[in-house]
């Protein structure tokens, strides 16, 4: 098998270039021999080969579009070989990354490689941090004073510590990084981590020092990138986000404005992904500021910029997932249902059809189609979004609940009352038991299960509610309050 060549001949000292010929055989067999939308785990791992003997001839450039090509193939959601796999290849990523001076980009790789590895179980942040302590640690005995292998690795740190929302300690860390690279004249690299700083300062709701940080780091991307590189734009994005937080909306989409200037005419060599990236942020902060129909025009051209590229599905559906929130949110329940659909499509498609995400993005459909009186389907989804929720995040969590409440209506809708009165009653126990009855929820599912209670003892063939009734049994309801009447929208992107 050319694979076990390949790594033979690199075991004998052969040479790297009869190593490198085997393992691109090996790769170029695997891609033939694999099942159409089975991932392969050899696949992966020759790339893995091959991307090593490019790096081990100096030739970095060349490692990198077969690592990207890598992390591709491992699907997570199929268990914990996949997961190691998406991680090692984010991990050798993000090392030849960090050869070519990448560090940004080296950053980025590593953060994915834990995300990835955290689709299929929670994340060890635990074991990730003490391993990240004995590398540091490895720096303070055998490395140079503020290295910049111990700065990347203290900005590693930094994210794990994020995650775990230790804010105080990543912060510190990300000081400690940033004097290293100011030891090293690493200008560019400060004002990243300035960045860095300025997000964990949002957290810590300290504003003012994180506007100091983001100001910091826009200056030295001006002068070191020019007025319209897409870091500054980032940054741009950040300040509206973060001035939208403090209520000052002028200010907010004044940034808005100030980088959609710079996506609007990018400058020579600004990836498509990276535009598309930028302008779905943007769109987030137009979402929040309660301008949807601008926030959907720019998801639009985000879809558009990533429609022919590789890879991109996942990324596609998520931004339909949220045009679909957004459709919905005004209004436009038959659009909030073609962008569900879509998205849903490209989810099955892709293998992730086990996810959290996937479950959530099922419940928002099933709203959707009550909305349009397509109450069958609405079960049916609220059905498979239950199964989904169940299995990822437990019967307790609030994604879940929700489900369970959206079904009962449903069921209750259709005439199936006592199935709809079997779900009330678990979620009515659930709270008492388990989750506390302060939940304004719970006063809610109380009543309309007392409701059914008293009327399935009267008649059990009484006529099923309405439609009319079961979306808007109130008409006073503002639309907020009947959304947060079904479950609420509660997505996360």
């Amino acid at each position: 098998m050319p694979g076990l060549l390949a790594r033979d001949t690199i075991a004998s000292g052969d040479g790297p270039i009869k190593a490198l010929d085997y393992g691109i055989r090996a790769s170029k067999s695997f891609e033939r021999c694999a099942v159409e939308g089975e991932p392969s785990l050899d696949l992966a791992m020759s790339l893995h080969v091959v991307a090593a003997i490019y790096c081990s001839l100096g030739r970095f450039d060349e490692a990198i579009p077969v690592l990207e090509r890598a992390i591709q193939v491992p699907d997570v959601s199929k268990g914990a070989d996949h997961a190691l796999a998406a991680f090692s290849g984010f991990m050798q990523l993000g090392d030849t990354h960090s050869m070519l001076g990448q560090l940004d980009k080296s950053i980025e790789c590593y953060k994915d490689g834990y995300l990835a590895e955290a689709h299929v179980q929670t994340m060890q942040f635990e074991e990730a941090e003490k391993l990240c302590k004995q590398t540091l640690e490895i720096h303070r005995v055998h490395s140079a004073p503020a290295s910049l292998e111990e700065a990347a690795d203290r900005r590693l740190m930094a994210l794990i510590l994020e995650a775990k929302a230790d804010y105080e300690s990543a912060l510190e860390h990300l000081v400690l990084a940033s004097m290293a690279m100011i030891a090293n004249g690493q200008e560019t690299e400060v004002a990243a981590i300035d960045v860095s700083i300025g997000n964990i300062y949002q957290c810590l709701c300290r504003f003012d020092e994180a506007v100091f940080s983001y100001q910091k780091a826009l200056t030295v991307f001006k002068s070191s990138k020019g007025e319209n590189h897409p870091s500054v734009a980032s940054v741009f994005v950040r300040l509206a986000d973060l001035y939208y937080k403090t209520g000052k909306l002028r200010e907010s989409k004044s940034y808005c404005e100030n980088a959609l200037r710079i996506y609007n005419k990018p400058v020579p060599g600004t990836s498509q992904e990276e535009i598309a990236s930028g302008l779905s942020d943007i769109a987030a902060v137009y979402e929040s500021v309660g301008e949807p129909e601008e926030a959907l025009r720019l998801l639009e051209r985000a879809m558009k910029l990533l429609d022919d590229k590789a890879g991109q599905q996942n990324t596609i559906a998520g931004l339909e997932a949220r045009m679909g929130v957004m459709y919905y949110l005004i209004g436009r329940y038959g659009e909030a249902l073609v962008a569900f659909e879509s998205a849903v499509t490209k989810l099955r498609g892709s293998g992730e059809r086990k996810s959290a995400f996937f479950g959530v993005l099922l419940n928002q459909m099933g709203l959707a189609c009550v909305q349009l009186f397509k109450i069958d389907q609405a079960a049916e989804l609220f059905e498979e979004a239950r199964a989904v929720l169940e299995q990822e995040c437990g019967p307790c969590h609030q994604d879940t609940l929700g489900v369970y409440s959206n079904l009962a209506a449903t069921y209750d809708a259709m005439g199936r009352v006592e199935d709809s009165i079997e779900i009330l009653e678990y979620v009515v126990k659930l709270r008492e038991e388990k989750l506390g009855t302060a939940n304004p929820d719970f006063d809610d599912e109380k009543s309309r299960l007392a409701e059914l209670l008293k009327e399935a003892g009267k008649s059990r063939n009484r006529k099923a509610k309405s439609l009319e009734n079961l979306i808007d049994p109130n008409s006073k309801r503002t639309k907020k309050e009947s959304t947060k009447r079904w479950g609420g929208l509660g997505f996360r992107i």
